[in-house]
């Protein structure tokens, strides 16, 4: 159900409601697949019996239709995909988070001054102590990369040591060479906690015509053994890009490298498609 927190301002909302509040803005007819969404934004108070939207959600509603920054997480875990993010328009800054299991997400609304922290903790940025590795970089290439990762329904009940061992293997049979990067990669794979890439999308301008722009950066969280900038393939990936032949590169880097990655994927004020010129 859609719920609304007064004393946070904060929305719990899933696309279902986000597609009818929509529809609602532009004045059309909710679909009738929609209609069970329709009555719960009812019923929680977020609209009234003609569909009008209560003046609690239009902020969020407008930031959603016209953003000027969209910036998205998709953090790889446990418990599989999650979505969470943040969008910048005219006037308000709305975060938004997802949570395992539900199709709703969490929306609220953000201090502009705030934002690198929000993004930062939606990633769990820590700055916890790290222990030595073999090597700081390792490069190999997406096939070698997928024989590990394929071994990892595998590992349950092994211990540690023998799932090293087992990853470890794989990674040799698909030709990765030399002991150090085999071992950093073997244990990187079994004792990767999460896995994220953070993209930043706006309109911008190329050669000074107005053109869309995205950048972005991915990082593996391997817990104890430290962050990892994942430089090869460099996001944003666009489909067919990656084959099995494809470079991959891993920089072990700190919690304020990552951080001011983050930082650096906000555009700066230059980066925006200026107003149009009078003719």
């Amino acid at each position: 159900m859609p719920s609304y927190d007064s004393t946070r301002g904060r929305f719990r909302l899933a696309e279902s409601h986000l597609a009818v509040l929509r529809h609602r803005v532009e004045g059309e007819d909710v679909p009738p697949e929609l209609a069970g969404a329709d009555r719960e934004l009812r019923e929680a108070g977020l609209t009234d019996r003609s569909g009008n939207l209560d003046l609690m959600v239009s902020p969020l509603v407008g930031t959603l239709r016209a953003p000027a920054v969209v910036l998205h997480v998709e953090a790889l875990g446990e418990h599989g995909t999650l979505h969470h993010g943040v969008t910048i328009g005219d006037g308000y800054v709305y975060s938004h988070e997802s949570w395992p299991g539900s199709e709703e997400s969490e929306y609220v609304r953000l201090e502009p001054a705030m934002l690198v922290w929000a993004l930062a903790r939606m990633v769990n940025l820590q700055g916890e102590d790290t222990v030595e590795v073999a090597t700081p970089v390792v490069e190999a290439t997406t096939a070698v990369l997928d024989a590990g990762l394929d071994t990892l329904d595998s590992l349950h009940g092994l211990t540690a040591e023998e799932g090293v061992d087992r990853v470890a293997e794989a990674l040799k049979g698909a030709g990765l060479t030399g002991t150090s990067q085999l071992t950093t990669l073997a244990k990187l794979i079994a004792g990767m906690r999460s896995s994220w890439r953070m993209t930043a999308a706006w309109q911008g301008h190329d050669g000074g015509a107005p053109a869309p722009r995205v950048r972005g950066f991915a990082v593996w969280d391997c817990g104890p053994l430290g962050y990892w900038h994942r430089q090869l393939p460099a996001e944003p990936i666009l489909p067919g890009q990656v084959d099995d032949t494809t470079p991959l590169k891993l920089v072990r880097i700190d919690a304020k490298e990552v951080w001011q990655l983050i930082t650096d994927l906000l555009p700066a004020a230059e980066e925006f498609a200026g107003a149009p010129q009078p003719g």
